[in-house]
């Protein structure tokens, strides 16, 4: 969607980047997808529809930064100004110089995105970007595209980094074993997996209860109940009106990690160390 940040998500092996080149066509397949109402290859200048990152090192290794920019700007008609803005906007400003190959990963992944912003496109495709940068420069990389898909840009970003993706992406997409497994918020897929846990002297009866009031309740221990379908709020109002007392009301909301597990399956393949 415009406007915001939609993390491409799935297990390695899943097919994101499959998915990414089809999308471009630059892999054949048997669908299409529409930039504007029309394939990519029919726009005549497509780096000011969907600018890309996709390979960390696309660079030919005798050009400088700045000449990587300068032929891309070129092919776009862009003037020349416009390299040294990127250039600043990425922080490469003072490697300007110097040749892409002798970079750091972090420093070709810069690279890489200022190539994609370099015509200002509508929408931006951008394959792991955050592999290999320090935790401040993922900080910087999280708030950029945030700024820049709220200059009402399409932003997709394909991840296997759950941790990080729950800080940069407001949508996500979830592809595993090579099908689409969900489409939404991270908030409407975490909430659709979380529940309230609610303890008190006569389960049996709060369990009636609740499912008379249009709940879901499962036994969660001796004395527990596992609610889905109502609130805390729900809950206790339903064991007041029933003369119940309760000896725990809790919501309990699924993790990242618990929801992209129960999607995919193999939860395994996903990385889940701490966000920077």
């Amino acid at each position: 969607p415009d406007g915001v940040v939609t993390g491409f998500l799935g297990p390695n092996g899943a097919g994101k980047s499959t998915t990414m080149r089809l999308m471009l066509g630059l892999d054949r397949g048997a669908g299409s997808t529409l930039f504007d109402g029309k394939p990519l290859i029919d726009h005549p200048h497509a780096s000011t529809v969907v600018g890309t990152h996709l390979d960390a090192r696309p660079f030919l290794p005798g050009r400088t930064a700045r000449d990587h920019l300068r032929m891309l700007a070129t092919d776009a008609k862009l003037p020349a100004s416009r390299i040294d803005e990127v250039l600043a906007m990425v922080g490469l400003t003072e490697v300007a110089n110097k040749r892409p190959k002798d970079f750091s990963l972090g420093m070709a992944q810069r690279l890489g995105l200022a190539g994609a912003i370099l015509a200002s496109p509508g929408a931006l495709m951008l394959d792991e970007p955050a592999n290999g940068l320090d935790p401040q420069s993922i900080q910087w990389l999280r708030e950029f595209l945030r700024n820049y898909a709220a200059q009402g840009h399409a932003v997709l970003v394909s991840s296997h980094l759950l941790s990080e993706m729950q800080l940069m992406a407001q949508h996500v997409v979830v592809i595993a074993r090579g099908k689409l497994v969900a489409d939404g918020t991270i908030d409407e897929l975490v909430s659709q997996r979380s529940d309230v846990l609610v303890r008190s002297a006569d389960p049996a009866r709060l369990a009636e209860a609740i499912r008379g009031a249009g709940g879901t309740a499962d036994r969660d221990g001796d004395d527990g109940l596992a609610v889905v379908g109502m609130s805390t709020d729900d809950v206790g109002r339903v064991a007041f009106d029933s003369g119940i007392a309760l000896r725990e009301l809790t919501q309990r909301k699924a993790s990242l990690e618990e929801t992209f597990m129960e999607l995919t399956g193999d939860g395994q393949e996903f990385a889940f160390g701490e966000a920077s």
